[in-house]
């Protein structure tokens, strides 16, 4: 096998006859899209590649988060899975730095209008659409003062939050982490730049400071509780280390 194709090879986290889940790294579209219409390189192909055989995406991934990740092997899997992460019936972790320090815990309940993708089509004639509940709980692990100057002030605070969103609107906790004035690192559409630079040019972090880290959805077919955990990507527990913090 070429190294070419060895780093093409996505990490599997779990695996059966009838799901596979892996784990995705930042920077990795999950399948073709407007984001990037040059973009060669997707999960599902890459996926595909590696196992030899068809896989259908159970749910999204943003571009720059990376972690667990479940594929269906099946149509009928696929679609019985779906159903799950749209009815809310799945159990969702993450882990994020933000700027600032958030309170020790505490619940996001912000509904969200819907963000369109550029390939959904939109009748000109309809009515903008009601914001949607979503819910994100957040506990913040541990917090970082840094010697340096980014605004007004000659430090800068940041925190490492575990996070679960009990809905699954789209952006959710980056948007749900803005709203509560404490943004993710390294979020170029909902962050803050010059904290993102500063963590670019001093920290060597290029990449949104946000990972799945671990999923339960029940399996279609025995009806068990499936657990999928995903340790942090290499990049993303190097800049933890830097802070100080340990990723467990």
């Amino acid at each position: 096998m070429s190294c070419d194709a060895q780093q093409d090879e996505l990490p599997i986290l779990y695996r059966d006859p009838w799901i596979v889940a892996v784990h995705k790294p930042s920077g990795l579209l999950v399948h073709r899209s407007e984001i990037d219409r040059h973009e060669t390189r997707f999960a599902v192909q890459l996926l595909r590649d590696q196992i030899g055989q068809r896989v259908w995406p159970a749910h999204r991934l943003d571009r720059g988060t990376s972690g667990a990740l479940i594929f269906a092997l099946d149509p009928v899997t696929a679609g019985a899975l779906g159903k799950q992460f749209e009815a809310q019936q799945v159990r969702k972790r993450y882990l994020a730095v933000v700027r600032g320090h958030p309170p020790a815990s505490g619940s996001i309940d912000h509904a969200l209008a819907r963000k369109h993708d550029a390939r959904d089509w939109r009748d000109p004639r309809s009515t903008a659409e009601a914001p949607q509940a979503a819910v994100t709980d957040f506990r913040t692990l541990a917090t970082v003062e840094l010697p340096f100057q980014v605004d007004r002030y000659p430090t800068s605070r940041y925190a490492l939050v575990a996070l679960e969103p009990h809905t699954g609107r789209q952006h959710q906790i980056r948007r749900h982490l803005k709203h509560i004035a404490h943004p993710i690192i390294g979020d170029a559409t909902y962050g803050k730049g010059r904290h993102n630079r500063m963590f670019a040019e001093r920290l060597g972090s290029n990449r949104l400071l946000l990972a799945c880290t671990h999923l339960s959805v029940t399996h279609p077919h025995s009806g068990a509780s499936v657990s999928i955990d995903a340790p942090l990507a290499p990049e993303f527990a190097d800049l933890l280390a830097q802070l100080g913090w340990s990723p467990g």
